[in-house]
């Protein structure tokens, strides 16, 4: 009997515990503290505004070493007069010139899904990873919706790594040229960037 009764004490605690312990996570609220600037290692108020161009080397799902995979569909894929549903991710060579033996800068990374019922409208959700020239080691990311039967799209600059922190812009997507399987695309990217961490910007 002491021993349930010991047993019934211990429960009895966890139960009061664990109440309280509820209580007090219901009690709390996500804290948010204004920043009046940016911190002292971040920029030191130096954020530049700058325009590159770079090239994108798109391999099509029919090339030998594609750079494009399927990875998803929707129930009405097959007969969606625009493919909606479809998810593609990539993994694209960049590069200074339209060129594919132009200098490899890195790689453009991300899904691209078909979003548009009554046109082709892409959603895309797109890393710049760049592993040569001034910004080796950033990242650039760009979002936005791209119609492609346009002559140019407009996408968003939306964030980065390295001296794209903070980064916001647009770029300027055109395509560049296209052969069997492969298509060239250009980008022309305005974005802010951070100058006190790589003063360096000609591509």
């Amino acid at each position: 009997m002491a021993k349930l009764a010991s047993i019934g004490l211990i429960l009895t605690i966890s139960c009061f515990l664990v109440s309280a312990l509820s209580a007090d996570a219901r009690k709390q609220d996500l804290v948010v503290k204004e920043v009046t600037g940016f911190p002292d290692s971040f920029c030191r108020g130096k954020e530049k505004f700058i325009n590159f161009r770079v090239f994108v080397q798109d391999l099509s799902v029919n090339h030998p070493n594609t750079t494009t995979y399927d990875v998803a569909q929707a129930s009405i894929t097959a007969t969606s007069k625009t493919g909606f549903g479809k998810v593609r991710v990539i993994d694209d060579l960049v590069t200074a010139g339209p060129a594919a033996n132009s200098k490899a800068l890195g790689r453009l990374q991300g899904l691209l899904t078909r979003a548009d019922l009554n046109t082709i409208g892409i959603a895309v959700n797109l890393n710049f990873y760049f592993s040569a020239g001034p910004f080796a080691g950033c990242t650039l990311s760009i979002l936005g919706r791209n119609e492609i039967a346009l002559a140019q799209r407009e996408l968003t600059v939306a964030g980065g790594t390295g001296v794209f922190r903070f980064a916001r812009g647009y770029a300027i997507q055109k395509t560049n040229s296209t052969i069997t399987n492969v298509s060239v695309l250009d980008y022309n990217i305005y974005t802010t960037y951070c100058a006190t961490i790589n003063q360096v910007v000609k591509m």
